[in-house]
């Protein structure tokens, strides 16, 4: 099957959604939670976590700022410089999807999904009780993207916090066993399998193939 940028550009919304969407492959989803300045608690899922850096250990995150889309999770975090993201796992994939509804800004996503809000360590962003991989970040920067009327916001770990159990001694963390989920598109969910472990990439040690 074939596509140029014509066709892609006469589907429908949802379809060129779906397909740009799922194309680049399985992506993790995770929920973000806020608080605003009236102590209004927000969570929002979100498949475009990003690594940025480990040293400072940055992620980023892309969210849309036209005026057709409500932005209460970007507002929270402007108005208190902080937030989680909490991995998804298969047992909440439910409530995690629903938090997209268009709930209004007074309305947590916590109480209508059925989540349990978390503070750890005096940070005053909540957690999502049910998840097994949680991070607590610093607002660092918001870079704007002009080509599609978004942007990438950049911020700075302050906290992690995850099972002991799924923490392997090479200090990476077991996602299958941690039963994250990904997502492909806007709605189609999947489980994460090991496959193998391969060591470093060096010229050196390149095998044959």
């Amino acid at each position: 099957m074939y596509l140029d940028k014509t066709e892609i550009q006469k589907l429908n919304k949802i379809n060129r959604l779906n397909l740009i969407n799922s194309i680049t492959g399985i992506k993790t989803i995770n929920l973000i939670g806020t608080v605003d300045k009236k102590n209004v608690t927000n969570l929002a899922v979100f498949s475009s976590i990003v690594h940025i850096s480990s040293d400072p250990a940055l992620l980023g995150f892309f969210v849309r700022t036209n005026k057709q889309v409500k932005r209460d999770t970007l507002d929270n975090i402007v108005q208190n410089q902080v937030y989680t993201i909490n991995l998804v796992n298969s047992k909440i994939v439910k409530q995690a999807h629903y938090t997209s509804a268009k709930f209004d800004k007074n309305i947590s996503e916590f109480d209508k999904c059925s989540l349990k809000e978390q503070y750890i360590n005096n940070f005053i962003a909540p957690y999502v009780a049910e998840c097994k991989i949680k991070i607590g970040l610093k607002l660092k920067e918001i870079i704007t993207i002009n080509s599609n009327n978004s942007n990438l916001i950049v911020g700075e770990i302050e906290q992690m916090h995850f099972d002991k159990d799924i923490f392997f001694s090479d200090q990476t963390l077991d996602l299958e066993k941690s039963d994250a989920i990904g997502i492909s598109g806007l709605n189609r969910y999947y489980k994460f399998n090991h496959l193998c472990d391969l060591p470093y990439a060096r010229i050196s040690e390149l095998p044959k193939f």
